[in-house]
């Protein structure tokens, strides 16, 4: 009896509310929004929990990466605007005006929710991309980002045109008129996604290429390419961030080239001592010729040369007239024979020790050559013992390297001529 009573109060309560058609129009709205947002809720919680299991399955893991970008969840907070757009025409005493503008909000929100879902969708594919083996060595994050960039344009021009029941063309042809101011607005974007594409398509840069480039600070390894920018660690652990454009309008150099092929180059000179180069003598010669690695050296220059003095005749006596071994020379060849022999130099490279002009330093004396590794410490390690052996081995050719006077060489040289030797103690004496 009372569910009865309760059934004829309603009845009289909205046959009541006939004489009043705002209020009715107003409450059947509030109706429909409250359906709406439940009904979104439920989409939301269904969706949500049939796709987290079904990303449980080995196959299907790539629905995990839609679910934690919220593709799923963008696309349940369509429902709501879905729901109202379907629903006014159940709302009673409802002007045709107000049915055009409510429909019109209630799709430029499920616009907007479509537009949010189709950018989270792109940065879900980044991310699956992301684990691929190219996405090593070609970034694609540029080309996502401007897709994300014409995306948001067009959606917010279709928004637009649909809160204004216009035509989104006629939006379109305004923004022709305008093409003069965004093209300055978006310069910088224009350049650097055109930089963009020059630089993946000729391979010119990738993610994790050690590149150089001094006018803007960069010396290290590049760990992101974005449209605008190409981010740089340099080794001191800093962040440079470089224009994308820059990399194509000025020049950087990039070290893949030598990652790739295996060998380093040492090219670094040892400034021999002008005074010390001379001729060997023939106990010297007898002497370097047991040394291993110049043992075939000295026997055909030997040969080479005894043959073109026997050919010179008499005048081959005088010494002016006669070729001789130097030292220079011979230490040259066993720098070479030594550099050859190195377990860690590429045998596939160039190798070579040439002379080069000399200066008032002394005789440069260049090594050229290529480690086995590209490895930064380990390089520098084969570097440091190779000239640590060529340094300490020089003296037994009878060579020096040259060194600026130091505070100690002019307190040697000037103290006999200001004391006289017979005033300096015989501990000076030994150590000058």
């Amino acid at each position: 009896m009372d569910f009865k009573q309760l059934w004829l109060n309603t009845q009289d309560l909205w046959g009541a509310l006939d004489q009043h058609p705002f209020l009715l129009s107003g409450l059947a709205l509030a109706l429909l929004l409250a359906v709406a947002l439940v009904l979104g809720r439920v989409a939301r919680y269904v969706v949500l929990h049939v796709t987290k299991l079904l990303g449980r399955q080995p196959a299907l893991h790539w629905i995990n990466d839609l679910r934690h970008n919220k593709v799923f969840h963008r696309l349940a907070q369509m429902t709501p605007s879905l729901v109202v757009q379907f629903g006014l025409h159940l709302v009673p005493e409802l002007s045709k005006a107000s049915l055009v503008f409510l429909g019109n909000v209630a799709m430029a929100f499920t616009i907007l929710f479509q537009v949010l879902a189709l950018s989270a969708l792109l940065n879900a594919l980044l991310d699956i991309y992301a684990r691929t083996e190219h996405a090593r060595t070609r970034s694609i994050k540029g080309y996502v980002q401007l897709a994300k960039m014409v995306l948001y344009v067009f959606g917010a021009i279709i928004i637009v045109a649909t809160l204004i029941d216009r035509s989104p063309l006629l939006l379109l042809s305004g923004l022709g008129a305008m093409s003069a101011v965004i093209l300055l607005v978006y310069k910088d974007t224009l350049l650097s996604f055109v930089a963009s594409v020059q630089l993946t398509s000729n391979d010119m840069l990738r993610v994790g290429d050690w590149i150089e480039m001094p006018q803007v600070g960069a010396d290290g390894d590049v760990v992101d390419i974005t449209l605008h920018t190409v981010k740089v660690q340099n080794f001191d652990k800093t962040i440079v961030s470089i224009p994308t454009w820059r990399l194509m309008s000025e020049s950087f150099k990039n070290w893949r080239g030598m990652q790739q092929s295996g060998g380093r180059r040492i090219k670094r000179s040892l400034f021999i001592d002008a005074s010390g180069v001379r001729f060997l003598h023939d106990d010297e010669e007898q002497r370097l010729s047991k040394v291993r690695l110049l043992t075939d050296y000295i026997s055909r220059k030997q040969a080479e040369l005894k043959s073109w003095n026997e050919a010179q005749g008499n005048v081959a006596a005088m010494s002016a007239n006669r070729r001789r071994m130097t030292n220079i020379g011979t230490f040259r060849a066993y720098a070479l024979a030594y550099l050859k022999s190195h377990a860690e130099i590429q045998p596939n490279m160039t190798c070579m020790v040439r002379q080069m002009q000399t200066t008032a330093q002394g005789i440069p004396l260049e090594i050229y050559c290529f480690t086995r590794t590209t490895a930064w410490a380990d390089y520098e390690r084969i570097q440091g013992d190779i000239f640590d052996y060529l340094l300490a081995v020089m003296p037994e050719f009878g060579l020096s390297l040259y060194q600026q006077p130091s505070g100690n060489d002019l307190r040697a040289g000037l103290l006999p001529a200001v004391l006289g030797a017979s005033a300096i103690p015989e501990a000076e004496k030994r150590a000058i």
